[in-house]
């Protein structure tokens, strides 16, 4: 079976707008790689927002999308995250993360208006942004003695990956990345080269 490790994200931050009853909805969109980066980009709108009365969120992660998670922060549920989620989804988009600020404009606009507020800032900040295709890789860490080093540099050749901070001693490591499609006959392969261990890391 093909093993799919192409998917697509978007490549530079962008900003979307909708306005309903003198509500803003500001949605940002912004690229990104783990859920530590998440935070500190939810944190830092937080704090330049700090006057909204709504920050909601939604983002995915991972060439399959499998990491996720939607906030309503405070909104009904399902009117707000789940919207915002939908339409990264609807983009076929992962690596993503919106947020948006709402400031409320004193007109409650009810479930239907909420959904439909939530999903055109975000439509809006992703309608526009440039997507990118990304590759989805596993890294590798190789130990092997010196005498091993021309297979290992032929396997390396062979299959074109990089060398990542190589050390060419008595005791020789490296690391390189591997695309997901070509991880099974990467391990085979250096699998069997003399002295040669391989540790995947995660």
């Amino acid at each position: 079976m093909e093993i799919k490790d192409t998917y697509l994200s978007i490549a530079e931050r962008s900003r979307g707008l909708y306005k309903a009853s003198g509500s803003r909805f500001i949605a940002f969109a912004i690229p990104v790689e783990n859920e530590a980066q998440i935070r500190d980009e939810v944190q830092a709108l937080r704090r330049e927002y700090h006057d909204a009365r709504h920050h909601c969120i939604a983002w995915r992660l991972g060439h399959d999308g499998a990491r996720w998670r939607a906030s309503d922060d405070g909104e009904p549920s399902g009117s707000a995250g789940r919207q915002i989620l939908g339409r990264i989804d609807a983009e076929g988009l992962s690596d993503v993360l919106v947020v948006v600020v709402r400031y409320f404009g004193g007109v409650k606009l009810g479930i239907p208006g909420l959904i439909e507020a939530y999903r055109s800032a975000t439509a809006d900040a992703l309608s526009s942004v440039p997507k990118c295709e990304k590759i989805a890789c596993i890294s590798y860490h190789l130990r092997f003695d010196y005498a091993a080093m021309p297979a290992v540099m032929k396997l390396l050749k062979d299959m074109e990956l990089k060398q990542i901070n190589p050390v060419f001693e008595e005791n020789c490591s490296l690391g390189t990345a591997v695309r997901l499609s070509r991880a099974e006959a990467f391990e085979k392969a250096a699998g069997e080269i003399p002295s040669c261990t391989v540790e995947k890391l995660v």
